[in-house]
């Protein structure tokens, strides 16, 4: 065997390991929900609070048909609507709930206003955080006239990636033109969290800038200390709790 033919054997591994692929980092994992969602308070957590008590899901049932019989049952899972605060375990509170009969037609008109204005503008979303009941919303320092109370308000994420001044854009925009309409109060928070209802036409929340995030507030209200949501800064005034 010549000397050539050997140096040409041995040169063959060193060429093959000579150019390794060039190193990637993947892309984050877009998880807008994992701020305010623990376990216990996702998926498999409903349906083992679903199971602990055989009365529960009649309710479940009944709160359905009602969303179903008023076209509202399609815009976010039934489910969802149930979760309490992000800060329920804490508490020492249960992760979801099945509010009073008397407080549904609340959510049906802020789901209503979520179908019709809210999806179109940023896509799919996600409720973290609906109906707290009086003790549980002091405990995690609501405010106590909040309208998650009485079912009114919904906190939410979107689905679907998308910039946090996009989201305010979009959100304020559309608040401007069909707000009033529906009495919808919007907020803004840290990252992409925020809340609707339809109480009372308002606005509170700062963009990124530090400016108010809808322009001029149409009655400039203070928000509250949302479960498991850090509020944005505030320029401090004498205002009146966020609802």
């Amino acid at each position: 065997m010549s000397a050539s033919f050997l140096l040409l054997a041995l040169a063959q591994p060193a060429a093959a390991l000579a150019a390794p692929p060039p190193f990637s980092v993947a892309p984050p994992v877009w998880n807008p929900t994992g701020d305010y969602v623990i376990m216990g308070q996702d998926e498999p957590g409903y349906r083992r609070w679903l199971a602990a008590r055989p009365w529960r899901a009649g309710l479940v049932a009944s709160f359905h048909r009602y969303l179903f019989s008023n076209q509202v049952a399609l815009v976010v899972p039934t489910w969802q609507l149930l979760r309490t605060a992000s800060d329920w375990a804490k508490c020492g509170a249960d992760p979801f709930e099945v509010p009073p009969a008397d407080e549904w037609p609340n959510v049906v008109r802020t789901l209503r206003y979520v179908r019709d204005y809210v999806v179109p503008a940023v896509g799919p979303v996600e409720p973290v955080s609906v109906y707290r009941n009086p003790i549980l919303n002091q405990c995690a320092g609501g405010a106590a006239e909040s309208v998650h109370q009485s079912m009114s308000a919904i906190d939410l994420v979107p689905l679907q990636p998308i910039e946090r001044t996009a989201l305010v854009t979009r959100l304020c925009a559309a608040h401007a033109l069909s707000g009033p309409r529906y009495s919808v109060g919007l907020g803004f928070y840290t990252k992409l969290r925020f809340h609707v209802d339809s109480w009372k036409y308002r606005t509170w929340g700062r963009n990124d800038a530090g400016t108010l995030a809808c322009g001029v507030d149409p009655v400039t209200p203070a928000p509250a200390v949302l479960t498991g949501a850090r509020a944005a800064p505030q320029v401090p005034a004498a205002q009146p709790p966020h609802r």
